[in-house]
């Protein structure tokens, strides 16, 4: 039990260093009520750590005779260098010293004589497995008591609302580069002529980087500090997601974005993780709640950036041929700024004092709570009022790595299963939306068989037509755009292409006789199985020509998801309100049925409006089963790996959006009817169970 006695005595030495502090800052009678409080509960435990009566300054002289170290430390000990056990309480009962006298005694593991007889505590050498774990979790749970009434007695103010919108900024980035990656999917892949064999990549690889962050980062924030991770994750964002604007290759910009994801994906661990530390427990479900928001946020954002920027052609230039800069990578670095904001304004913020305690950076960590309880009083008018930890508060941190069981498997089960359905449902109806678009588009197509014309000048864009069989002689084709036309088996004979662009559109068993091209965008890759006789090319434009001209379809497909997105904000509200009031896990389970029930509807969805008014009413339910995994999540896991388990299960779901966009991407155009009854079922029937597990309501932070 050697691990044990450092433990204690590392106890013991931290308690001492913040009763100095406490001392000089603490004014009388300020924390009388709360010490007499834990006095009651203490007088029932038969581990008297913290009491500090006549009986433990024996027990602590005995115990400084034993360890001839810290009775030199206490000798040599700054202000007043006076003897801690001859120190204790004056008339008024102030904090002093020598009030932390209550560690019993070790020494070789052996009790002393009539130790036992007087109900004095026995050594851990005697004690069986069972009963040190019920020692280790009473303790734990004492001491996770004590911080909540140290975190009730610091209040709840400014210094939160602050550290609110800090890490709101920070959860705003992460929504922001989630509705990134579809927004500039296609115009990335367009503008760096990407074939049908690379297309997809950008949205999987993105999701893979955050996967793997979410998991790195939640778990080194458990290691060297909220604030730090943060910090660095979000820099590596911000860096790489600013650089991937810049780069012309596909292949780079792949691993940009892809690093750029992995940055991001400790945001949402974190953000969570660190602002739950400094939260009383009648506040944590709501604000967290609140918090949420912030994703929302950053799709608004993200949508109306996407719809003022890319669509706009004219905001670009070139350096030559070699270097285009065109629109959607204006909306790329727009979209990197709510990250940089969150960068500068988290360096003014402090490290979680949880974490501190966890650590056993007692100075630390009494400094960041005296600084929330002042930041508090000076706002509400009161800054007479000082910050004091009693000595039932001073020392929890050293004690605060006890285990503590995992999370119930049944409801990580329940996460695990519903995370995938979800993630595949998201993805599946904006494609869904997109395939009754394209359908609708198709319908409108235009066929022209066994056509001639002669002697004609084409100056006009020609859109969704097929020729196939048509003659063209002496036909010019100048200062033109070819937008979803097909040529198939046509013959062009001693024509003239000038300044031609061609977006969707191809030429396939067709034959060019005496022709001359110059400065166009036809090439080998659109002409498909064509012969070209005694024709000629001259200063073909290099790369893939984007334009947005009369193309209102980008303006609608970005107004959709600015629809989807901002129904989520009455589930915001809702579930904000009401977490606390009902519970999370009643939250969760009840939202989860009226999502599922909402999803069946979406048989009967046949036009494009009813799929968006159905996108919108199943983000407005589901987001409240989103709200309430959070923040169950956050106080299932103790301090000491809740960065880890709150990324494990991040990375859940960016591996489940992955899989979801394969499995449900596939059935696009094939069938409803297996996306809409595997996403129903499973999310009534994960509701179901949700509302039978044990809230986490009651639960203080272990």
């Amino acid at each position: 039990m050697d691990e044990t006695h450092n433990n204690r005595t590392s106890l013991v030495k931290g308690a001492k260093d913040i009763a100095k502090e406490a001392k000089r800052h603490a004014a009388k009678n300020f924390n009388k009520a709360v010490d007499r409080a834990s006095d009651e509960y203490s007088a029932h435990r038969s581990y008297n750590r913290f009491q500090n009566d006549d009986d433990e300054e024996d027990n602590y002289n005995s115990y400084a005779q034993q360890d001839g170290r810290y009775a030199d430390n206490a000798a040599n000990d700054e202000d007043g260098a006076s003897s801690d056990a001859t120190e204790g309480h004056d008339d008024e009962d102030e904090i002093y010293e020598g009030e932390y006298q209550g560690v019993p005694a070790y020494g070789d593991g052996k009790p002393r004589d009539g130790q036992a007889a007087a109900g004095q505590p026995v050594s851990d050498s005697l004690k069986s497995r069972k009963e040190l774990e019920n020692e280790r979790q009473a303790d734990e749970e004492e001491l996770a008591q004590q911080y909540e009434l140290i975190m009730q007695e610091c209040g709840h103010g400014r210094f939160q609302w602050q550290l609110f919108f800090v890490l709101g900024l920070a959860l705003m980035s992460d929504g922001v580069e989630v509705f990134v990656v579809g927004f500039v999917l296609p115009s990335a892949e367009t503008d760096m002529c990407v074939p049908n064999s690379g297309a997809g990549w950008l949205g999987s690889i993105v999701y893979l980087g955050m996967m793997f962050g979410a998991f790195f980062w939640g778990g080194l924030s458990d290691k060297v500090g909220r604030k730090q991770c943060l910090l660095i994750s979000m820099s590596v964002n911000g860096f790489f997601a600013f650089l991937s604007s810049f780069v012309q290759g596909y292949s780079m910009f792949l691993f940009c974005r892809m690093v750029s994801g992995f940055g991001i994906g400790g945001a949402v661990p974190i953000v969570f993780s660190y602002f739950a530390e400094v939260l009383a427990r009648e506040k944590r479900g709501e604000h967290l709640s609140w918090l949420c928001m912030f994703w929302m946020i950053g799709g608004i954002y993200a949508s109306a950036m996407a719809w003022a920027i890319i669509p706009h052609y004219g905001w670009s230039f070139s350096m030559g041929s070699a270097y285009q800069f065109h629109s959607w990578r204006v909306f790329v670095v727009v979209c990197a700024l709510p990250c940089v904001s969150a960068v500068v304004a988290l360096t003014f913020m402090p490290e979680s004092p949880r974490f501190y305690l966890e650590t056993g950076k007692h100075d630390e960590a009494w400094m960041v709570l005296k600084q929330i309880h002042d930041t508090n009083m000076r706002a509400r008018g009161e800054p007479e009022r000082v910050f004091t930890v009693s000595a039932r508060h001073a020392g929890l941190g050293t004690l605060l790595s006890l285990l503590m069981p995992p999370p119930p498997p049944l409801l990580l089960h329940n996460q695990a299963s519903d995370i995938p359905r979800y993630y595949g449902l998201s993805v599946w109806f904006p494609d869904v939306i997109k395939h009754l678009q394209a359908d609708e588009y198709a319908s409108r197509v235009k066929i022209h068989n066994n056509e001639r014309i002669d002697d004609f000048t084409f100056n006009f864009t020609l859109e969704n037509q097929i020729h196939r069989n048509g003659v063209f002689l002496n036909d010019r084709f100048i200062s033109m755009k070819f937008k979803a036309v097909t040529f198939i088996d046509s013959s062009f004979l001693n024509c003239f292409f000038e300044d031609v662009s061609s977006v969707g559109s191809s030429f396939k068993n067709c034959t060019f006789v005496d022709s001359f091209f110059y400065n166009t965008d036809i090439d080998d890759a659109k002409l498909t199985n064509s012969r070209v006789i005694n024709s000629s090319f001259h200063h073909n434009k290099t790369g893939c020509q984007m334009t947005f001209d009369d193309d209102y379809s980008a303006y609608w497909v970005y107004f959709v998801n600015f629809l989807g997105t901002l129904a989520v904000l009455p589930g915001n509200i809702v579930s904000a309100l009401l977490m606390d009031k009902i519970g999370r896990l009643s939250m969760l389970g009840g939202s989860m049925v009226l999502s599922g029930i909402s999803c069946f509807f979406l048989w009967f969805g046949t036009s494009e409006s009813m799929m968006i008014f159905m996108l919108c009413l199943y983000n407005g339910l589901s987001i409240s089963a989103w709200n309430s995994l959070d923040v169950v999540t956050t106080e299932l896991y103790p301090t000491d790996r809740r960065g880890t388990g709150f990324g494990f299960c991040n990375a859940m779901c960016k591996l489940a959006a992955v899989l979801g966009n394969l499995i449900f991407g596939s059935l696009v155009g094939i069938t409803k009817a297996i996306p809409i009854l595997l996403a129903s079922a499973v999310l009534v029937g994960g509701g179901l169970v949700g509302l039978r597990l044990p809230d986490t309501r009651a639960n203080v932070l272990m």
